[in-house]
């Protein structure tokens, strides 16, 4: 079992202690409810997966780029009624992971996520989707002119009234239909609908951090309201749910954060800004 899937079940176990939130009063099975074929699929993509409030297949792009990216996505058709988390889902939710130990010739992979909403269940809040929702996944291709076989371990969780964490293994070879058009398109689609990237002109610009809480300025674009941000714990890292307030025309967001005795010196903190006028995505630097 990955680090990264042990870490979402422990983090599974603490919120069973939680009784507060809505989608976590009714204790749920720590268990995974489904576990896909591990053999190696007749296609570069799998075949749709039926979990409890869901079904969801990997798709690929079948052929990686001179950049030694495969490109991909996790689809994951939501059920009426049933929500899953975006990378960072609040303090009980399960983010979305990936391990791709035992796949032939990737050496990674990495989900992208398109612009949440913020959910409310009356006394706690989380950040995900309530309807279908399509995953980018970038998977790092260690010899781009070597055949590429895919085995992915799939950790995710789906929510109703009762939150399920759900396990699918998926081992497609990517080779054995590189050309097809259905699955270009579908991946490029997925890809297109990620928030660009932050500009000077949109995104955030200045942070400040004192009394255990982390302020930054939010430059938005003309006309834009009803601004919310959604920033990503990671490490020792820790944020509760932001504050947007204005000051002489501009917008700040206040958040109650954890930070580490000694912040990382490189890297930094995703983040996307979701505004009536659109979304973009960036990274706060580590502070």
């Amino acid at each position: 079992m990955s680090r990264t899937v042990g870490r979402h079940i422990a983090n599974l176990k603490r919120a069973r202690q939680i009784t507060h939130m809505t989608c976590w009063r009714v204790l749920f099975p720590l268990v995974a409810l489904l576990v896909g074929s591990t053999a190696a699929a007749s296609a570069s993509s799998s075949p749709w997966i039926d979990v409890q409030g869901a079904r969801v297949r990997l798709v690929t792009s079948g052929t990686p780029g001179a950049d030694g990216v495969l490109r991909g996505m996790l689809e994951i058709e939501l059920f009426p009624g049933w929500k899953t988390y975006w990378r960072d889902p609040g303090y009980a939710g399960v983010p979305p992971a990936i391990d791709v130990a035992g796949s032939a010739n990737v050496s990674a992979a990495e989900f992208d996520f398109p612009a949440p909403r913020r959910h409310d269940e009356g006394d706690s809040s989380w950040a995900g989707y309530d309807r279908p929702v399509s995953l980018p996944v970038r998977f790092t291709v260690a010899d781009p002119s070597l055949p590429v076989s895919v085995k992915a371990s799939i950790f995710l969780g789906v929510c109703e009234t009762i939150c399920v964490p759900v396990k699918a293994e998926i081992a497609i070879d990517t080779m054995a239909d590189p050309d097809n058009p259905d699955d270009a398109a579908a991946v490029s689609a997925a890809f297109e609908a990620l928030p660009p990237a932050a500009t000077a002109e949109f995104g955030l610009r200045a942070a400040s951090f004192e009394a255990d809480t982390l302020t930054v300025e939010a430059v938005l674009p003309a006309g834009a309201e009803d601004a919310d941000l959604f920033l990503a714990a990671e490490g020792d890292y820790s944020f509760e749910e932001p504050k947007r307030w204005q000051k002489d025309g501009r917008t700040f967001f206040s958040i109650p954060a954890g930070r580490p005795e000694t912040p990382p010196t490189s890297g930094g903190l995703h983040y996307t800004l979701v505004t009536s006028a659109g979304a973009v995505s960036g990274v706060l630097p580590f502070f």
